[in-house]
């Protein structure tokens, strides 16, 4: 990690922000175990900063099965209610409910498809989509793309997974590039 490169003024300086942005923010990700970590971790963010779950981020996986969906989807009522008090995630009820809601949301889909990623990069005709946005204000919060995702994901009784939740989801594994055009990934995949 370099910091002496151009790179999107969103990272920052901290240094897990900064990895983060270097290593997995835009690159095409199609294991479903780690696009079902970060849709769960997508719907932790909620009005939150990224950062925030960043940081939380081992807390998620220790608590949450290092996101195995078939372990996720057998926790209980009372497991959930435990993680309201687990100082290592995001204590909503609602999101940590969604994370089990969304296994079995996730498995369906495996089992209609084949794979989730299958599923999911179908929506962008199977490769990423690069933008060209010249400053962190041009980066659109939603797209067409990701308002049909949202609208599927939720017929498919998907939670926390609205338009602008999605295309966060879409950026950052992968779906779409979004580093601006001074950042050094900018091209890693155009």
């Amino acid at each position: 990690m370099s910091n002496h490169v151009p790179r999107c003024s969103w990272c920052g300086s901290d240094p897990l922000y900064v990895t983060y942005h270097d290593e997995e923010w835009g690159v095409p990700e199609y294991d479903d175990q780690k696009l079902f970590e970060m849709l769960i971790l997508e719907g932790a963010q909620a009005g939150l900063s990224w950062s925030t779950i960043l940081h939380k981020r081992e807390g998620y996986r220790s608590v949450f099965h290092q996101f195995i969906p078939e372990k996720v989807a057998r926790m209980t009522a009372e497991d959930c209610e435990r993680l309201q008090q687990d100082s290592r995630i995001v204590r909503n009820r609602l999101k940590i409910a969604s994370a089990v809601t969304n296994a079995h949301a996730f498995l369906k889909v495996q089992q209609e498809f084949g794979t989730f990623s299958e599923y999911l990069w179908a929506f962008v005709d199977g490769k990423p989509r690069t933008n060209s946005p010249r400053t962190t204000s041009e980066i659109l919060a939603q797209t067409p793309d990701s308002i049909r995702l949202s609208k599927d994901l939720k017929r498919r009784g998907f939670k926390f997974v609205g338009p602008t939740i999605v295309y966060a989801y879409m950026q950052a594994v992968g779906m779409v590039n979004d580093h601006i055009t001074s950042c050094f990934l900018y091209d890693r995949s155009a």
